[in-house]
This record gives C-alpha cells, structure tokens and sequence, in this order.
C-alpha cells in the first residue's frame, strides 16, 4: 500500500508546526505501507494544487494530511471537511477568504474515507490521547482535507483519503501565560505511526461507540 503522508509548514506566530515536525520523523514504511512525505504551504489554493499534483504523480492508495491544532490536547483524526474557507488569519501569503466557497461543484461536505475509529483505538492502545474530531475548522487544514477529498470524489475512486491534528508541542507553551495543552513530538511521531498502522490494517472502519453529545 502507497500512502502519501502530508504536513504543513508553520503558520500564523509559530516558528515551528508539530505537524511537520513529527511527519519528518515517521518511519517510510510501517508494516505493508510504504510512506512519501510531502510538506505542504499554509496557503489557500496552493496547498490544493501542491498535494493534487503529488496524487497525480504519485497514485496512492491513501492521501493522509496533518496539521496543527493549538488546544486540542489529543491527536483527533477528522471526520469531515466542509465546503467554505472562513479565515480568522491570513495564511503564509496574505490571503484571507471569508464565506467563501471552496470548490463550486463540490459537495456541501466530504466525509474522511478512512477508518478512523480504528485509527483513535490504536493510538489509545499505546497509552496516548485521541478522539475522533467533527470540526476541522475553517481555515486551510480544512481547505486542504476538503480539497483532497473533493478530487478522490471526482477522479480517484479507489483512494482513500482524510487529515488528522496534533496538539502543540512543548517549545510552543513554554512561555504561556496560562496552560496551554501540548504533547511530546515522539509521543505524536508514535501516535501518527499508530494510525498509519490502523489505516493499512483496516479497510473498513470498526464499530464502536466514539460519538459526541454536544
């Protein structure tokens, strides 16, 4: 199984992205799956572009993109990626689409085609947070899962394709105010490769109770 594994460059005033930083150090092959890393800009558009392109030359079986969450205590694969770009921030080049929709024939919401549950018990198994996440904001992780999604839909059936965020990593809070949750990039290296070994054990999702309330 070819996977394309994906990080993004650090954005916003971080000088430093968990994402890449852990994606560099996941091993290039766990058990059937054979890993190519790409880094990625945190740009509207060209993030699309730049990963579409890579599916293209590349022809994967699975596309996995991974970004930064600040807050989130827990390594959380998404569920579903909307079709608006709504940016709190410009991203690394100035752009800051507001209401706007991503792709104009796409679907209102792609669901992430990876087992996902699967994914989360695996990374619990070695003893580390996650949860399965229903919101993966609006900003370009969600353009970028959207965008990966919308062309599996519209030109590769037999992908499988989906993004998963890390937490902060120490040297991010260290000078915060206030707590701030964060988690050991080995400890997200671990986590990432856990799921990659779920994604290529599990081509169906497992049945188990991860839902939320609120």
């Amino acid at each position: 199984m070819k996977l394309l594994l994906t990080a993004f460059d650090p954005f916003g005033d971080d000088r430093i992205n968990p994402a890449l930083e852990s994606v560099k150090k996941v091993a290039s092959k766990i058990e059937s799956v054979e890993i190519t890393k790409l880094e990625v800009p945190t740009v509207f558009r060209k993030s699309i572009t730049i990963v579409k392109s890579e599916m293209d030359r590349l022809q994967p079986d699975v596309v996995l993109c991974v970004g930064q969450a600040g807050g989130r205590f827990d390594v959380t694969p998404e569920r579903v990626a909307i079709n608006i770009d709504d940016a709190r921030i410009p991203d690394n080049e100035g752009n800051q689409p507001l209401s706007v929709t991503i792709f104009e024939d796409g679907e209102t919401a792609y669901f992430s085609t990876l087992p996902i549950k699967a994914m989360v018990q695996a990374i619990r198994a070695l003893g580390l947070p996650s949860s399965i996440s229903n919101t993966a904001g609006t900003f370009v992780c969600n353009h970028l899962m959207y965008g990966v999604l919308y062309h599996i839909n519209k030109s590769y059936p037999h992908m499988r394709g989906g993004f998963i965020h890390v937490p902060y990593i120490p040297e991010q809070v260290a000078n915060q105010a206030s707590s701030v949750p964060y988690m050991s990039l080995p400890d997200i290296t671990r986590s990432l490769e856990a799921a990659i070994g779920a994604i290529g054990a599990n081509l169906q999702d497992v049945v188990t109770t991860e839902g939320q309330i609120q």
